[in-house]
């Protein structure tokens, strides 16, 4: 019969083979992990393009887009703002997109006087948001260019949580190479409502909400819930601004200025949610680049009521739904659209209730908004 002190041998044995094995472990992961090279590659394709740039003109500099007007830009340049215009052979120049500049664009101008100037040259850009034009959609609107980060900002209560509206967001800064964050504003409302919403209307949007959290937990995408009246998660918010530059998007009235306001302690104009309609108002009526420290922007956007998507196409939307691959491989047919064919395991996986129906919903939501046409 063992011994007391063998089983304390057996023990020693176990957790020193144990330890070892782990750390095994770790070192094999580690090595297989990219994410720690993820920013040493971004540095290095920045530097890459930068290197492919036209050299400076005698008179030139090179500086940020800020702010842009119909007649009027504003270039941050070596701690200087200058009102810049585009020279004539620029305007000349046939892009896929609305607009030829955009807030975040790295340009060239040449010094016309000691705050004026004139871009001749816009760098290749490592990133964009972009949305299609609303009229035709043959071409993307800019909304803002070179960006590390996107916080998608939805609200609950006023306006209502529209979780359908997320992947949208998503799918969008995937495309244009930019890491999302989903952002719930104003969790407060929650716990104390305005007047005239009634107890269904704050039970119903708590439900959507932990459906949300809960079909959401899963993804690599973090969500972050916060409230500017109490200030609940507004450091979190913070340091995940630190040397980035990011973007606040989203629709009219969810706060992104006001989360602005409250963490960097500015004073960005914001507007009042309509009783009548329970939406906000388009407080800012333009993308604007926000210089912050350590060499850090944010980008405070218009809020957008129709985020349209350019040139979407299944296999850009299959890619931000990974929760669905585990069941894909079940289906009958290798190019199925998880909508109408028989046999499929997406489908079948929502039936046994192992898919949550939001993630589905999602999903068919953004096909339909942009079916291809081989699908039609």
């Amino acid at each position: 019969m063992p011994k007391f002190d063998d089983y304390l041998d057996y023990e020693e044995d176990f957790h020193v083979g144990g330890k070892r094995e782990s750390r095994k472990e770790r070192r094999e992961t580690q090595a297989k992990d990219r994410s720690k090279y993820k920013k040493s590659d971004r540095d290095q394709k920045k530097q890459q393009l930068r290197k492919e740039e036209p050299p400076l003109g005698a008179n030139d500099l090179r500086g940020r887009v800020l702010s842009i007007a119909p007649d009027l830009i504003m270039v941050s340049a070596e701690h200087q703002t200058y009102q810049c215009t585009l020279k004539g052979t620029l305007k000349k120049e046939k892009t896929k997109h609305k607009n030829l500049i955009a807030v975040g664009d790295w340009v060239h101008f040449e010094k016309k006087s000691i705050d004026s100037g004139a871009i001749s040259h816009v760098e290749k850009r490592t990133s964009s948001l972009s949305r299609a034009e609303n009229l035709s959609r043959r071409k993307t609107q800019l909304i803002a260019t070179n960006i590390d980060q996107v916080f998608i900002v939805m609200s609950v209560v006023s306006p209502k949580f529209k979780p359908l509206l997320v992947d949208r967001y998503i799918l969008s800064a995937k495309k244009g190479n930019m890491e999302p964050i989903v952002l719930i504003n104003k969790i407060d409302l929650l716990t104390n409502p305005p007047e005239l919403i009634s107890e269904e209307e704050v039970e119903a949007e708590k439900i959507a909400l932990e459906e949300f959290l809960e079909a959401y937990k899963p993804l690599k995408t973090p969500v972050l819930t916060l409230s500017v009246s109490t200030r609940e998660n507004l450091d979190q918010l913070k340091t995940k601004m630190e040397n980035k530059t990011s973007v606040f998007s989203g629709q009219s009235g969810v706060g992104k200025s006001s989360l602005i306001n409250a963490v960097l302690g500015s004073a960005l104009p914001i507007g009042p949610i309509a009783h009548k309609t329970n939406k906000g108002s388009h407080t800012t009526t333009a993308a604007e680049l926000i210089p912050l420290e350590n060499d850090a922007f944010c980008v405070d956007t218009p809020g957008i009521k129709s985020f349209g998507l350019w040139e979407n196409n299944p296999s850009s939307v299959i890619e931000i739904f990974p929760d669905f691959a585990p069941f894909a491989s079940h289906c009958k047919f290798p190019n199925c659209t998880h909508i109408h064919e028989p046999d499929c395991g997406i489908k079948t996986a929502l039936e046994e209730k192992k898919l949550a129906p939001l993630r589905y919903a999602s999903y068919v939501t953004l096909l339909e908004d942009a079916p291809p046409k081989e699908w039609e």
